[in-house]
């Protein structure tokens, strides 16, 4: 029995491997384009949505007798929602309480994560810190006038991400307080948001 060999020319062979090569590499750049379509578009970070919900006079206490004291406390309800369509984690973020531009009073946030299209409520109880209120010489006249300014400041630092990469996003709020002392409430409130990317 004769059998035959046959050969495959050199050629063909060099042939057959460009286009397995080529076909590898299209699809390989198909798919590079794609993740690359969809992390501009669908899973493009989105800043974290920070809103203050409620924000009431928790505790009061005053006393212009001496030893002069002044105690604060305000209850805050911040909810934190995620846009995006992917997890997001928040960490290093808090409150904090100023009279007159500085600050008198600060809470951390508890660090978390938030789902895809989720959100987090958060209850906060900011505290002025006795001791640099009534280190402030205006504060006697603000209380004996009955009306007491404040500002709350808020921000979320929080990481998404976006197929091998972590960016960084944060969302603040600030709002104007004011305090009646003879109500013992919160007697005007405006608020302000501001997020970046």
């Amino acid at each position: 029995m004769d059998v035959e060999k046959r050969s495959v020319h050199p050629s063909h062979r060099r042939r057959r491997l460009i286009i397995i090569c080529s076909s590898i590499t299209g699809v390989i750049l198909a798919i590079a384009l794609l993740l690359l379509i969809l992390g501009l578009t669908v899973f493009k970070p989105k800043k974290p949505i920070l809103t203050l919900n409620s924000l009431h006079l928790q505790d009061l206490d005053v006393s212009l007798i001496p030893p002069v004291s002044l105690n604060l406390s305000l209850a805050v309800n911040v909810t934190i929602k995620n846009p995006n369509k992917v997890t997001i984690k928040y960490q290093g973020s808090s409150a904090t309480l100023r009279y007159k531009n500085n600050d008198v009073g600060n809470v951390p946030f508890p660090d978390g994560t938030i789902g895809a299209d989720g959100k987090a409520d958060l209850n906060l109880t900011l505290t002025a810190f006795a001791d640099r209120l009534v280190s402030d010489s205006d504060i006697y006249g603000d209380v004996v006038g009955g009306d007491v300014p404040f500002s709350t400041y808020t921000r979320v630092k929080a990481k998404v991400r976006v197929l091998f990469f972590y960016i960084h996003v944060a969302s603040t709020s600030a709002c104007d307080v004011h305090v009646n002392v003879v109500s013992r409430s919160v007697a005007n409130q405006t608020c302000y948001y501001k997020n970046k990317i």
